[in-house]
């Protein structure tokens, strides 16, 4: 499905579903440390009913379903889908397609309902009371979120500069360490109880970082077949240029994890 935000990209179009397969293949990158933190809040674990909006390949749901919770997915993108539930298989996790603000759920139908890499997308207008009425009380809403450091890692930075001489409205770069932006319009249904950013380090060889920067939002979801080819070609001349074969890209990740309020 494509999409048009003025707030992305300048109003870009843009279309997960036709990077689903590089997606799959090359995002499933968060580090043992990112779902940790989470079990250790006492999310997602034992039994408890998740929401996962904007879930993509079902990353999040497949990587934490070993900590025993029941997990519902949710994508814009069909072909998003298609890959989570490929990749679900053996699984009771259920998935649907649907954009965050048309699905319907009962009240307090879920305990933790997790937004990761897709909070900023969502109209916080129309959805802010929606999570509030299926969460139970006391739920939590958790937003997560990794990003890698261009001023601070030159391989990152180089693969930026390139993303951008093709697409130059992309928003998603000069990412810098910063807690995740909660919108004014939440604090009516809930209060921000813990928060954390810190440093991680995520290995990578020089064709995966090539699929991770191909898969991201600003060359293949929203280039031209033929931009993405001449962009993939310029990258790999460039990762042999100035990258070993496999090295570490330092990254950031951030959580935040808000109370329903009563």
């Amino acid at each position: 499905m494509e999409i048009i935000d003025k707030r992305v990209d300048n109003g870009k179009a843009f279309d997960w579903g036709r990077t689903s397969e590089n997606y799959a293949k090359y995002r499933d990158i968060y580090p043992e440390v990112f779902y940790e933190k989470i079990a250790e809040r006492g999310l997602c674990v034992n039994g408890q009913k998740i929401l996962d909006l904007g879930t993509g390949t079902g990353v999040l749901p497949r990587n934490m379903y070993k900590y025993g919770a029941k997990w519902t997915g949710a994508d814009i993108s069909d072909n998003q889908i298609e890959k989570a539930r490929e990749m679900s298989k053996g699984t009771d996790i259920e998935y649907f397609v649907s954009p965050a603000e048309k699905l319907c759920f009962d009240d307090g139908a879920f305990d933790v309902i997790t937004a990761c890499q897709c909070f900023w997308y969502f109209d916080h207008e129309k959805i802010a009371d929606k999570l509030y009425s299926w969460l139970r009380p006391g739920g939590r809403l958790l937003l997560l979120y990794m990003a890698w450091l261009p001023y601070e890692d030159n391989i990152a930075g180089e693969s930026e500069k390139l993303v951008l001489r093709y697409n130059p409205g992309w928003t998603g770069a000069g990412e810098t360490r910063h807690p995740i932006d909660i919108p004014e319009c939440y604090n009516k249904y809930f209060e921000l109880k813990y928060h954390e950013e810190y440093e991680t380090k995520v290995h990578f060889t020089r064709e995966s970082w090539n699929g991770r920067m191909k898969a991201c939002r600003g060359v293949e979801a929203s280039l031209t077949a033929e931009e993405t080819a001449q962009w993939e070609k310029e990258h790999i001349a460039l990762l042999k240029r100035i990258a070993p074969e496999e090295f570490d890209i330092l990254h950031y990740a951030a959580m935040a994890e808000l109370v329903r309020k009563a």
